[in-house]
């Protein structure tokens, strides 16, 4: 297995990743041209974000998004990791350590001098994974505001 970034030919595979991921959280409805239309965002060139995918033969069976902000907290950038989904068919085989390894190491290749992510309160499963892997919570709470 290794770890690239995406190309426009793995978007399908990434929409349906992040149509399983969704099935797990409770504030997010699928809409699949929305999710191509962000996919389309992020693969695009820039070097302030990036889709990484885990590929496994051909196969795209897990990815992670990573987005580059500016934190006065920080005095820097700062890296919001989102989308961090492994098929269901191939987990707890270290595809999503392989993935959050390089979804690091990304964010420090750009001077990141830290790493945020939102997780869905429910998903146990994920809050148990960041917590293995040396992620804390913190007392911060997410608020969102759809504006259209």
């Amino acid at each position: 297995m290794t770890v690239r970034p995406a190309t426009v030919a793995d978007t399908e595979a990434c929409v349906g990743l992040i149509r399983q991921l969704f099935a797990l959280e409770a504030d997010f409805e699928f809409d699949a041209p929305r999710v191509r239309r962000g996919l389309a965002l992020l693969t695009a060139d820039g070097d302030s974000h990036v889709v990484l995918v885990a590929d496994c033969e051909g196969d795209v069976v897990g990815m992670v998004t990573l987005q580059t902000v500016i934190s006065t907290a920080e005095g820097g950038l700062s890296v919001w990791l989102e989308d961090l989904i492994v098929d269901a068919a191939v987990r707890r085989a270290g595809v999503g350590s392989r993935l959050l390894t390089a979804a690091e190491e990304w964010a420090l290749s750009r001077g990141a001098q830290r790493i945020q992510l939102v997780a869905d309160a429910g998903n146990l499963p994920a809050l148990a994974f960041y917590a293995e892997r040396g992620w804390a919570t913190t007392s911060l709470v997410v608020r969102r505001r759809v504006v259209e």
